[in-house]
């Protein structure tokens, strides 16, 4: 069974979850993505109600993204890892395993040291 479902918002899509897991309930609302392929369905990974992601950008795994943060480009968020605040993560970044980023912070892998 899918644990969410998207509502389209202009160009983006609201989601909304359609069961029960982790923090989240049936029927929350979370954050706008701008396709299915931005969060994962499986573990408990969640884009809460203010966060944004978009572009080719995946949360997965047990990974949150709350706050106003804004996830884009090729970014991933896997793991239990945590993106909340302003934070914003893009380009080729990667934020994994416990690591979080939050406040103001921007968190960008351009491949330029690659």
């Amino acid at each position: 069974m899918k644990k969410y479902d998207l509502i389209r918002e202009g160009n983006l899509f609201r989601i909304i979850a359609l069961k029960d897991f982790s923090n989240v309930k049936k029927g929350d609302l979370g954050g706008v993505v701008e396709n299915r392929n931005n969060l994962g369905q499986q573990g408990n990974c969640w884009i809460h109600e203010n966060a944004k992601v978009t572009g080719k950008a995946e949360v997965r795994g047990d990974a949150e993204v709350s706050g106003n943060a804004y996830v884009s480009g090729n970014a991933e968020v896997t793991g239990n890892a945590k993106v909340c605040g302003n934070a914003e993560v893009s380009g080729n970044a990667e934020v994994s395993g416990d690591a979080k980023v939050y406040g103001n912070a921007l968190v960008l892998n351009t491949g330029f040291f690659n």
